[in-house]
């Protein structure tokens, strides 16, 4: 049976060293180069038709923006000019806003127009990069009460690609391979853990809950690695209302989702490095990351603490050991004060979200799959109908190379 560690505070800033100080060293320990950095490819031209769809749609929603011809006729020009075109500060706004509206996969797009923008376009480097990742966690905390936010770095052009964040989410948990096949921590970042190490990284403590350094690169180039300050990581200790061993096992989550992997693309604009957040469903925590048998695989440990006969599925040990997962989390984050839904109250928002597109004469995507919670779906009214699967633009897309980056795979010139 797994040991698990007592919780720790994060260490505060001033025992990590200044912000954005991190570990530049992108080489191997026989000292070549890990990396090749190879010449960047020359960008396709952003696609005229998808800037003018994006555009009209601006101007339709926005009717004080004025007539939409001048802003064509202007868009047109820059991109015949240079091969891309400029969005204003109001266009990047409602288009960041509009991508989450268009997410098939988000259960929380009720509250999209209420996502703070963070224009960073003018951020030209990769500590500097970084150092907004680390500014943006701070400010998505408000004493425990979360805010869904995004910041946007600078756009791919020709010849000129944007900043890249390598990590999955800004925040996530080193998974260390040990030599005998297991993992401590989550194995889901495995990979990223070891090509980290490789990168200069020396690791946490070795702890199950050890916070991943973020990986910045220019384009395709080598990451600078960066430490995340102890006073910009909040999270949650994990105990349970009935059960006093369950506080006992040292369990614990952060408390801001924000993905980083991910493209938002506006207008045939890309921008690749846009980390945004919401915050979390308790079962994206209770029931996937600490409970699937690729993660953490918590569901056995649970049901041998409460007793429970694991020999038999008949006996829905694991049913019953997920449930209580789960009113672990959601209990944990209302005593620390920490936002957090819960998956029924969720699904009769989103449905009034529907309600609220539809009426507005919009298609409201969604994927089934991802928007039917993973426990209990049954029991909540997204379960019972069907929903529109057309692909929208504005939206946040994922490229092959974001996800082999976020694995520890990429490597530039590959």
């Amino acid at each position: 049976m797994p040991t698990w560690p007592k919780p720790r505070r994060q260490t505060p800033a001033r025992e990590q060293g200044a912000r954005g100080q991190g570990y530049a060293g992108a080489h191997r320990d026989d000292g070549r180069a890990a990396w090749q950095v190879p010449s960047h490819p020359v960008a396709p031209p952003v696609d005229v038709t998808a800037a003018e769809e994006f555009l009209t749609l601006f101007h339709e929603e926005n009717p004080e923006a004025g007539p939409v011809k001048p802003r064509l006729r202007e868009v047109r020009a820059e991109i015949t000019a240079t091969g891309t075109y400029t969005h204003t500060p109001k266009e990047l706004v409602f288009g960041a806003r509009v991508a989450w509206r268009n997410s098939d996969r988000c259960i929380g797009r009720l509250y999209w127009k209420s996502l703070r923008v963070r224009d960073r376009r003018r951020v030209n480097t990769a500590e500097g990069v970084a150092v907004e990742c680390v500014d943006h966690l701070r400010e998505a905390v408000s004493d425990g009460r979360i805010r869904p936010m995004i910041t946007i770095f600078a756009q791919d052009r020709p010849g000129a690609p944007g900043p890249r964040i390598w990590n999955e989410q800004l925040i996530r948990y080193a998974g260390y391979a040990m030599d005998d096949g297991s993992v401590v921590g989550d194995p889901r970042n495995a990979g990223f853990t070891t090509m980290a190490r490789k990168l200069g990284w020396p690791g946490g403590r070795g702890t199950p809950f050890d916070v991943l350094p973020l990986a910045v690169s220019m384009g395709d180039g080598p990451p600078l690695l960066s430490t995340i300050p102890g006073d910009a990581v909040l999270e949650v200790p994990l105990s349970h209302p009935a059960y006093p061993w369950f506080e006992r096992l040292g369990l614990r989550w952060h408390a801001v989702p924000v993905i980083s992997n991910m493209c938002l693309e506006i207008g045939g604009v890309c921008y690749r490095a846009a980390p945004f957040n919401g915050w979390y469903m308790g079962t994206e925590i209770g029931a996937r990351n600490l409970a699937d048998p690729d993660r953490y695989n918590l569901v056995p440990l649970v049901a041998a603490r409460l007793g429970l006969d694991t020999r038999n599925e008949r006996s829905l040990w694991r049913d019953h050991a997920l449930v209580e997962l789960n009113v672990a989390v959601l209990y944990s984050f209302d005593r620390a004060g920490v936002t957090i839904t819960d998956h029924h109250a969720e699904s009769r928002r989103f449905l009034t979200h529907v309600a609220r597109e539809e009426s507005a004469g919009r298609t409201c995507p969604a994927d089934w799959s991802w928007i039917v919670p993973p426990i209990s779906g049954a029991a909540t009214p997204v379960f019972h109908r069907y929903y529109d699967q057309e692909r929208l633009s504005p939206n946040f897309v994922t490229h092959p190379d974001s996800k082999e980056r976020s694995a520890g795979r990429w490597s530039p010139g590959r």
